[in-house]
């Protein structure tokens, strides 16, 4: 998130609306995840994957800051945010791009400072309702992370709008794939 709003590419202004509606819900639905099947769960993330992937290669966002910025999202962002659910950061990009007019890569970088902020109450709500994960586990995954996420950011701001479209969608429409083959199998 730092690396974009550096490149001023993230709204921390409407980002902190659309984060507290998503933090709220997103304990909510921690609580309620234990009343729904994994599958379930994970099969709609996983073809909604897929689907904004194919969509970010063929209908590209090409969106300029100055058309964004004329929108007036204040009004609706808490409310479609918290509304649907649209915390999950795919889900939060196609909200962002799709609904309220955002320029991809700001979109890409205020979904990424909510994610942050989504994942932390989202991993709390989980480990204080079903225990600890395995630490070690944990810990590369959050090393990976930030290593990874430090890569992508640099990329994305120096990219493109059309470069950025394209790489997005290919990386999500392979990982939707992946993940649906590997439940297939």
């Amino acid at each position: 998130a730092w690396e974009y709003h550096k490149n001023k590419n993230l709204d921390i202004k409407n980002g902190l609306v659309m984060m507290i509606t998503v933090m709220i819900f997103t304990a909510i639905a921690s609580f309620l995840s234990r009343f729904i099947s994994g599958n379930t769960m994970g099969g709609f993330s996983t073809v909604m994957t897929m689907l904004l992937g194919i969509k970010f290669i063929v209908r590209p966002v090409m969106t300029t800051k100055e058309k964004m910025m004329s929108v007036d999202q204040k009004t609706i962002i808490g409310l479609i945010c918290g509304f649907v659910g649209a915390g999950g950061g795919m889900m939060m990009l196609l909200i962002l791009t799709s609904v309220l007019g955002y320029e991809l890569k700001t979109a890409v970088g205020t979904s990424v400072f909510i994610m942050t902020f989504t994942a932390l109450t989202g991993a709390a709500s989980h480990f204080y309702l079903g225990g600890m994960p395995d630490l070690l586990v944990l810990a590369l995954c959050m090393l990976s992370t930030l290593f990874f996420a430090r890569v992508a950011a640099v990329f994305a701001n120096k990219a493109s709008a059309k470069t950025l479209n394209r790489a997005l969608g290919v990386v999500l429409t392979v990982l939707g794939a992946v993940i649906i083959l590997v439940k297939l199998f």
